[in-house]
């Protein structure tokens, strides 16, 4: 097989298409690290129960688009930070309460808008999906009194009032409206939509800016098929708001928000500048990988062997006695008696009369044998005592060629 063909089996991919499958590989799970950790502040709550965005008859959906369709954008507030700081912590805050919202989400909210307007909406019925619609949700029965009580004690202390109301239709803001199924009230001597003497549909705490609408049949998108109650939804909101427009949706209390994991911590300031410097870190040693010539180097002995072992031995004795600047004229005189038993001089030849045989070889070249010993005799340095051991070697090993 020729040197070509054995490279391309060996390595069946370039470098080029090894570096781009890995940066895409890489690339994508980079990608998917950040969709999955941000990908509840990017889900809406879902569309269903009683939430600003629910399309089922117990949702909201149908009162944000009404206020839309008569001047109002209502927008929603994702996080704490839209409740408490900004433009939009002015508005009129509405949190409609559903039977499955997180009850410390609630306490937060609270305490955030203690002295800003907010109109709290409590629950009032148990519903589940209606699978032929998506979205949609039928009525399974009114929540028990305990469940709501607990929602309301929360928001202030209040308490449903027990027994039905014979009120059958509400005044709200001058417009008479029919009374919902099965009412829920409070106990109220002065409330701002009454239902009945002592008791309220809408209330408004004492100490602080909330309001409390106990029946949310008043408001949601079952209400609002009807036209007389759709104006009066409104009515009801035109009340309450501080100012004209400014009404919000609180989607925190059904899942919306930024809750911080350790994901997040690494790709948010400050320690976003912490990982980038890790990424580029193995980016470098990546690519100094990438670039390796030939495979790494295996480690050598500690101790070698043979004839190897015995010249390091040697030489790491001479350089602790301090005597390696003491071998030039050594090696001269041992290269003068191996160049003379290899060429073959009479015996008996001795000092300068060897040396005058052994420039006899030289045939003519600028630098002879007896020059060369004497650049080794006179080297005051490693480096000159290795340039004149090599030139010694050289003669003697271009002598032997000839001869041969």
């Amino acid at each position: 097989m020729s040197a070509p063909a054995a490279e391309t089996a060996q390595e069946p991919f370039s470098r080029r298409t090894l570096f781009w499958g890995i940066f895409a590989s890489l690339f994508a799970a980079a990608g998917f690290f950040l969709l999955s950790t941000y990908a509840p502040d990017f889900r809406t709550p879902g569309n269903g129960g009683a939430t600003p965005l629910s399309k089922g008859g117990s949702g909201y959906a149908g009162l944000v688009e009404w206020l839309k369709l008569t001047g109002t954008p209502s927008p929603m507030a994702h996080s704490e930070e839209d409740l408490s700081t900004g433009l939009m912590s002015g508005f009129l805050l509405i949190v409609t309460i559903s039977p499955d919202s997180d009850p410390a989400a609630l306490d937060r909210i609270v305490k955030l808008r203690e002295d800003k307007a907010t109109l709290f909406v409590l629950p009032k019925w148990q519903t589940m999906p209606l699978e032929q619609h998506e979205g949609w949700d039928i009525k399974i029965e009114r929540l028990p009194a305990t469940a709501v009580n607990q929602w309301l004690g929360r928001i202030g202390k209040a308490k449903l009032g027990e027994g039905k109301s014979t009120v059958e239709q509400l005044d709200i803001n001058g417009h008479l409206v029919a009374a919902p199924e099965d009412m829920q009230w409070v106990a109220d001597d002065h409330p701002l939509i009454s239902a009945g003497k002592g008791k309220g549909v809408l209330t408004e705490l004492d100490d602080k800016p909330f309001y409390i609408l106990t029946d949310p049949d008043l408001i949601n998108n079952a209400a609002l098929k009807d036209p007389n109650r759709a104006r009066a939804a409104l009515d009801l909101i035109a009340m309450l708001e501080p100012g004209k427009g400014a009404v919000m949706f609180d989607l925190t209390l059904h899942g919306a928000g930024r809750t911080y994991d350790l994901a997040k911590l690494l790709v948010e300031p400050p320690f976003l500048a912490l990982t980038l410097s890790i990424l580029a870190a193995a980016a470098l040693a990546f690519l100094h990988g990438l670039g390796r010539f030939g495979p790494p180097r295996a480690e050598g002995r500690a101790i070698a062997f043979g004839k190897r072992a015995l010249v390091d031995t040697t030489a790491m004795l001479f350089k602790r006695a301090g005597r390696l600047n003491e071998l030039g004229d050594r090696y001269g005189a041992l290269m003068r008696q191996r160049a003379a038993a290899l060429l073959g001089a009479p015996h008996g030849l001795q000092g300068e009369a060897l040396d005058r045989w052994l420039d006899s070889r030289d045939k003519g070249e600028a630098q002879g044998f007896t020059t060369r010993l004497k650049a080794a005799d006179n080297a005051s340095s490693l480096a000159d005592m290795h340039e004149a051991a090599g030139k010694l070697h050289d003669w003697t090993a271009r002598r032997l060629g000839e001869r041969r």
